[in-house]
């Protein structure tokens, strides 16, 4: 598999774009599709913690089916546990070999080979998770984990930002007033939708490259 260039320039792109948007599900929809792009990757999903249950609740996926994103509820205590307990970035080679992994067959069937997991914290307090997947074998670099991480942490102060502004208790509430991420999809285009993976040379190594958000 061939692996993406990422540099500060993509994840400039994506940090700014974040940086200036208000609503939640426009946040989790920049920061999935842009990560999948910029790393070629098959898909990525965006979790928030929910204390009363332990569980980890999607709040926004690109690049994955329906069927796999309802084959059963994410818990925080089986699923790639040791990343939101040690505030640490886990990569999973091999899902069908992992105990890490709570659903591997559902994985397996999706084509998913490989995980990247990065926990997004506030202060000392887990919000949630964000997770990429490869569909084949793919040994995750420091840069990948690296860019994930910074995008993750980049995420999660959006978010606190709109709990805040919207008077929310807790972070997980943020998911009872977003709007449903399959319709946004279909109004909404975000800066990010091949322009990642289409960077040319030139765009790479220019000084600037405007970013536009299209209000539908």
């Amino acid at each position: 598999m061939e692996k993406p260039i990422v540099n500060y320039k993509t994840l400039t792109r994506i940090t700014k774009a974040l940086s200036t948007l208000r609503d939640p599900e426009d946040i989790v929809l920049i920061a999935v599709e842009g990560i999948s792009h910029a790393l070629k990757v098959k898909g990525c999903t965006l979790f928030l913690f929910n204390p009363k249950t332990n569980e980890l609740n999607i709040a926004g996926s690109y690049g994955l089916s329906e069927e796999y994103l309802n084959k059963g509820p994410i818990s925080s205590l089986k699923s790639i546990s040791e990343s939101l307990q040690d505030g640490e970035p886990v990569a999973i080679y091999d899902v069908t070999d992992d105990p890490r992994i709570q659903y591997p067959e559902a994985a397996n069937q999706e084509g998913i080979s490989s995980i990247l997991s990065s926990p997004i914290f506030i202060g000392e307090k887990l919000l949630g998770a964000l997770r990429v997947y490869t569909t084949d074998p793919w040994e995750f670099e420091l840069g990948d984990v690296s860019f994930v991480q910074a995008v993750a942490q980049v995420v999660g102060m959006a978010l606190e930002m709109c709990r805040v502004r919207k008077g929310l208790k807790d972070s997980i509430d943020i998911l009872k007033g977003m709007r449903d991420m399959s319709t946004l999809k279909q109004t909404r285009r975000t800066p990010f939708e091949g322009v990642p993976k289409s960077f040319s040379k030139e765009e790479m190594e220019s000084e600037d490259s405007d970013i536009h958000i299209l209000s539908s």
